[in-house]
């Protein structure tokens, strides 16, 4: 799941059918792998909005 969640995170142009047949082959149902990939896109959007307008960290997070 986690090697997943950063493949999408990190290179998203690379996600390829085998990707989720991984997921499934481990034991993840269909809308498991739903639900991993929602979330890990709504991080990046989160992120890439917050980033873009300049929003700044939390106080509690270290640079």
């Amino acid at each position: 799941m986690l090697e997943y969640a950063v493949k999408l995170t990190l290179r998203p142009g690379e996600m390829v059918k085998s990707d989720v047949d991984a997921l499934r082959s481990a034991g993840f149902s269909d809308r498991d792998i739903l639900d991993i990939a929602e979330v890990t896109a709504y991080y990046a959007y989160v992120n890439r909005i917050a980033d873009g307008l300049g929003v700044p960290d939390e106080s509690w997070i270290d640079d």
